[in-house]
């Protein structure tokens, strides 16, 4: 692993609502989960800190309503961030702060530095479009005109992704869950991002068809060796692909360190909770 991580988040905050003086100022107030009992503003992240490593699978797991989805929206700049900081070493040699960047320099980074699968298909793919269309827009998002790279570059995608060549052509929406989430990944990898951000990929699909998901992510960092970060609410998903683990509750970081040291001797009262709820 490198020093020099290739995403630095610094206290990352997305609240809904205008905060008021207990909540701004560190007041002692009895905080109702996530949301100030005195204004009722929600705290969905709350000065989140990380780093990412190249090569890297980062995991981050919490119960619904911990955090972990907005952190990913606000890092793929579907949310626009309250406050804090993101670096990524392949933007400006990692010295801007890319929550300032324009729109038009955050659509670029979107397209050419960042890769994001959803845990509902229908908000990463145009169901109406083909599979290989669907890739190809992204690609011509990034600036690419070449007709035939791009058809060649989809056609290898999606075999990677083991979509039969003879369904290239047909709509997301006439596919499986797991074969609409394999297409998802496929236009994700389309501009070769060195980040890749997956949120809660396997949850919905049938056991089986995670397995096979899993696998191919797993077989995606080690060929490629893009750096991710994984969302689940499941410490198995957790437990086979992340490296280290950040453990998300009521809009905070709780606990973080390597994948085996949370699951053997978890340190917070909640990380124990999930950890033995698994046994």
């Amino acid at each position: 692993m490198q020093d020099k991580p290739v995403l630095k988040v610094v206290n990352l905050r997305k609240q809904y609502g205008s905060g008021c003086d207990h909540c701004d100022d560190g007041h002692e107030v009895t905080w109702e989960k996530n949301s100030c009992p005195e204004c009722g503003t929600v705290y969905a992240c709350n000065d989140v800190s990380f780093e990412l490593y190249p090569g890297e699978i980062l995991g981050v797991v919490g119960e619904s309503g911990s955090g972990k989805s907005t952190m990913m929206k606000c890092l793929y700049f579907d949310n626009e961030v309250t406050s804090g900081e993101a670096y990524i070493s392949s933007y400006n040699n990692g010295e801007t702060n890319v929550f300032e960047e324009s729109s038009q320099q955050l659509r670029h980074i979107r397209n050419t530095i960042l890769g994001m699968i959803y845990q509902n298909p229908v908000l990463g793919l145009k169901m109406d479009f083909s599979s290989i269309g669907n890739i190809a827009e992204k690609m011509i998002a990034a600036g690419n005109r070449n007709v035939e790279y791009m058809e060649n570059r989809s056609k290898a995608l999606l075999k990677h992704v083991h979509i039969p060549i003879s369904r290239i052509k047909d709509e997301p929406r006439k596919f499986s869950g797991g074969m609409q989430q394999r297409v998802q990944i496929a236009k994700a990898l389309s501009n070769e991002p060195p980040i890749l951000l997956l949120d809660e990929v396997t949850t919905g699909l049938d056991l089986s068809v995670q397995a096979s998901v899993l696998d191919l992510i797993k077989t995606i960092r080690q060929e490629l060796g893009i750096s991710m970060i994984v969302v689940s609410h499941d410490l198995a998903v957790i437990r086979m692909l992340a490296d280290r683990t950040i453990v998300m509750l009521d809009g905070k970081i709780i606990e973080q360190g390597l994948t085996d040291q949370i699951l053997e001797n978890p340190q917070h009262e909640y990380t124990q909770q999930l950890v033995y709820s698994l046994i």
